[in-house]
């Protein structure tokens, strides 16, 4: 049980990264082609266009799309644009699996742990290993700037102090940041986020003019103006979860770059000259030597070639015109509106389904319902069926009501009395003509499914049946391919039935099962319902397809039944005939034989109906 529920929650967890990486990947994408736009503006809007982008790896669409999912609205404005709903699932979630509905099981998957399960723990297992190995890489960098700086001395006055204030002053920065002089061989830079603190390397301010001085401060209280040492962390933590991901370094390398670029143009804005600020820069590398530290925002990040020549020969980048603002604001509405929007369209499209179904499925009711024990002398029985207005049932237990009322089979139901299984009763119950009428219109999936809420609603009425579900490990038979694979033939298009069978229309030709005692004729028929009627002949067990064929075949199956090897129900165009000789082949045998295919015993986790209470029948 373990295994199959580690396969299945990997195989969640994966979709769900998947998808997450592939969404990031592509809003990282179109970062990219903005900033392309952007590449003549000033460098700090595409640094925010690479930090928005950066971001996105830390918060999933679906929040978004869950937040959309509480504003959902009606369904008519899903209808209207259902191709660019779907269009927007496959882009955003090219990962995640179409489910398809089960009708008489709802087993999960058995699957094989050596092969499902080890590989995704070796992907976490490497994960975590890389997670752990650069958080380390972080810590031991922060702790050492962070020694770095308890031990540096506290400036309160000097040439430093006294430019710094008046950095402060021009730059309009209301916080005071304290100046510590430190012995280390490093380069003057910001440490801290709340209570930031100007590191300044002992000696430097030797080799600095005042003018040289003045730019250099300018160029940290810079950094502490935009709070850059905040938005690194973010993106440090962005490249800690996510360091297999080859496009989180490259950002992390873009925001750098254009942080360093921002902060240039910031200095060059408040009036200093082009080159007097560009010996600073080379002054300071000249002293530093290139000993630059982590968690610090310091003065010479970015390629120093590239950004000495913008220096010298560039001017302030042109402000965004109105063209671009509007682009960059699209963008960010798109980025946080489509996700919403398709979560209410989503989930207004399934509140309208689910509305419909539940117009189609609980709208008729039995409008008079006959129970009575049953009168029949016969041995055998037949399970209930809808014909025109009316359900009958002769000689059936209420087990075998449930089974069909809830498409289960019978090692799906617990916890029932032992009446339930012996007790017969005849059953007649009608609908109203109108609404009969109305029934018979509807497809052949809706009407099997509104069949079963009719006889659901009548067992809570009539029987006070009341359940829950759970999913409990069962033995089962797993159907699939033998040694020498399958014997039978695919269905060709316009073959007609063995032996004059008819479908339900009453045509010669189309899909169609006939079951008899020691006997199964399929014609043009999916594996899925070959196991629904081996569930049915009371083998002991629930019957999972495990073979991946998907296509139509046709088949003919005959072995000697066992005694209580009957099917529970009669599909059209069965009979009671007599099935193959005593001396033939058991089921399992046959089925290897003449199918090709193969019954082996496995365990699963099963969903099964869990009886709460139920009375005998109330007096008609």
């Amino acid at each position: 049980m373990i295994p199959n529920y580690w396969a299945t929650t990997w195989t969640a967890i994966g979709a769900a990264v998947g998808n997450h990486l592939w969404q990031s990947t592509l809003c990282a994408a179109a970062a990219g082609f903005l900033t392309l736009i952007l590449r003549k503006n000033p460098p700090r809007a595409r640094y925010w266009v690479w930090l928005v982008a950066s971001m996105k790896f830390l918060v999933p669409f679906s929040l978004l799309v869950g937040i959309g999912s509480r504003l959902a609205w009606s369904s008519g404005a899903a209808e209207t644009s259902g191709g660019f709903y779907f269009a927007m699932e496959q882009v955003s979630q090219p990962f995640t699996r179409p489910v398809t509905p089960t009708i008489h099981t709802t087993a999960l998957p058995v699957v094989s742990p050596n092969s499902n399960t080890l590989i995704p723990g070796l992907l976490a297992a490497v994960w975590l290993c890389g997670f752990l190995v650069v958080l380390a890489v972080w810590f031991v960098r922060w702790r050492r700037i962070a020694a770095v700086v308890r031990e540096a001395e506290l400036l309160r006055e000097g040439r430093e102090v006294e430019a710094l204030h008046r950095a402060e002053h021009i730059g309009r920065v209301r916080k005071q940041i304290e100046v510590r002089l430190s012995l280390a061989s490093l380069e003057p830079g910001i440490f801290g986020i709340v209570r930031p603190v100007l590191l300044w390397p002992a000696g430097i301010s030797e080799r600095l003019d005042d003018a040289h001085l003045e730019t250099i401060l300018a160029h940290e209280l810079e950094h502490v103006r935009r709070r850059d040492n905040l938005m690194a962390v973010l993106h440090m933590l962005v490249e800690t979860i996510f360091w297999f991901h080859p496009i989180v370094w490259w950002m992390g390398a873009r925001l750098v770059e254009e942080r360093e670029r921002a902060c240039d143009e910031a200095v060059l804005e408040l009036g200093s000259e082009p080159q007097v600020y560009a010996e600073s820069i080379l002054k300071t590398c000249e002293f530093c030597m290139g000993s630059r530290l982590a968690c610090v925002s310091g003065v010479t990040g970015g390629e120093l070639k590239k950004r000495i020549v913008r220096v010298m020969t560039q001017s302030v980048a042109p402000r965004l015109d109105l063209g671009r603002k509007l682009l960059l604001i699209t963008a960010a509405l798109l980025a946080v509106a489509t996700p919403v929007v398709f979560g209410a369209r989503h989930t207004g499209q399934s509140h309208a389904e689910s509305q419909d179904e539940n117009t189609a499925v609980t709208a008729p009711v039995f409008e008079v319902a006959s129970i009575k024990p049953s009168q029949s002398s016969e041995g055998g029985f037949r399970i209930g069926w809808f014909s025109q207005d009316q359900y009958t049932a002769t000689g059936t237990t209420i087990k075998m009501l449930i089974l069909d009322a809830y498409g289960v089979e019978d090692d799906q139901v617990a916890g029932a009395p032992n009446w339930l299984n012996s007790e017969r009763f005849d059953i007649e119950a009608k609908v109203d003509s109108s609404v009969g009428s109305e029934f018979r219109k509807l497809s052949f999936d809706k009407r099997t499914l509104q069949e079963q809420h009719m006889l659901q609603a009548l067992l809570a009425d009539r029987f006070r049946l009341s359940l829950h579900r759970e999913t409990r490990e069962l033995p089962v038979f797993a159907l699939i391919i033998a040694k020498n694979g399958p014997k039978f033939q695919e269905a060709k298009p316009g073959d007609t039935y063995p032996d004059g069978i008819k479908d339900m229309h009453g045509k010669g030709h189309g899909n169609v099962m006939r079951m008899r005692r020691g006997q199964l004729i399929g014609q043009g028929v999916h594996i899925a319902d070959l196991v629904q009627m081996l569930s049915q002949l009371q083998l002991g067990r629930i019957v999972l397809d495990q073979t991946g064929l998907t296509g139509k075949y046709d088949f003919n199956l005959q072995w000697t039944p066992d005694m209580d090897q009957a099917p529970r129900e009669a599909l059209p165009g069965a009979d009671n005939a007599s099935g193959p000789a005593s001396s033939g082949p058991s089921v399992f045998t046959a089925i290897q034989e003449q199918l090709g295919l193969k019954l082996e015993s496995r365990k699963a986790p099963v969903e099964v109906l869990v009886i709460d209470h139920v009375e005998k029948p109330s007096e008609n």
